[in-house]
């Protein structure tokens, strides 16, 4: 009998042990005038969230974007600290340099300067969305409408990975390139051997922060936040669908274990705490 007791309890602890073990717990939300924020950036050196407000259509040549500047605990700095964009998506910062995904342009702004350095065409790009750079500077920029991913060296864009889905997040870590495409996660080697590290996940998944070791978090533009584990399996962290909350392309402040989300048409960032 004792046995038995012995057994039923280490399933338990089996069974409990596979239930998701990850949470998000929101700590401030932003009032909603965001004109349409799709991704959020964390800069760690200079204590600032920089967000891509595109202010209309994602696919509209318009000249409203901008590219917000907001504290970490929510407070509002300039919500037009550099203007002039179309739809602006991705951001990622090299040095002294902010790049950012502006419809068919790469815009290289000058942090320091606070002015735009200058806009690189991606020839045969279509809605360019997520950046990412590796430690020699070199920029790689998803396309999801023509399933293409360039690579951006000396100021010449060129194709770099093709026929994929719906590539979007992007994240260069040691040397390898991260990215999602149509609900899946992958990773490519600088030999682009391509490997499935997790899949089944809402097919428009956007945003990708790692957060430990072969640990991902994952945001779906149409509303999910997944937790991504080693072994490839998923925990969902947030789903806001039925609200038509829209969790956008995420930042991270890794330290501290907060994700930042941008909500499109909510008009609102929010931070929530990892747990």
């Amino acid at each position: 009998m004792k046995k038995n007791i012995f057994y039923i309890l280490l399933l338990f602890i089996i069974s409990f042990s596979s239930i998701a073990q990850h949470s998000l717990n929101r700590i401030w939300i932003t009032d909603s005038i965001l004109p349409i924020p799709e991704s959020v950036l964390y800069d760690k050196t200079d204590q600032i969230l920089y967000t891509s407000l595109m202010d209309g259509s994602p696919a509209e040549r318009d000249g409203k974007g901008s590219i917000g500047k907001l504290a970490p605990d929510g407070k509002i700095i300039n919500l037009n600290w550099i203007q002039g964009l179309n739809a602006p998506k991705g951001m990622a910062k090299f040095k002294n340099k902010l790049f950012v995904a502006d419809l068919t342009e790469i815009v290289i702004i000058d942090i320091k300067q606070q002015k735009i350095l200058k806009k690189i065409t991606v020839d045969d790009a279509k809605i360019l969305n997520d950046v990412t750079i590796d430690k020699k500077g070199i920029v790689y920029v998803s396309d999801p409408k023509v399933g293409k991913i360039f690579k951006l060296e000396n100021d010449i864009a060129t194709v770099y990975l093709e026929n994929l889905n719906k590539p979007n997040g992007l994240k260069f870590i040691d040397n390898n390139l991260y990215f999602l495409d149509n609900g899946s996660l992958y990773k490519i080697n600088d030999k682009k051997t391509k490997q499935l590290l997790a899949e089944g996940m809402d097919e428009n998944t956007d945003g990708i922060e790692p957060i430990a070791d072969n640990e991902f978090i994952v945001s779906c533009w149409t509303g999910i936040v997944y937790y991504v584990n080693k072994d490839g399996s998923k925990e969902i962290l947030s789903d806001t669908r039925k609200e038509e909350y829209y969790s956008a392309d995420i930042g991270l402040d890794n330290e501290k274990k907060i994700v930042y989300v941008p909500s499109l048409f909510k008009k609102t960032i929010a931070a929530y705490s990892l747990r």
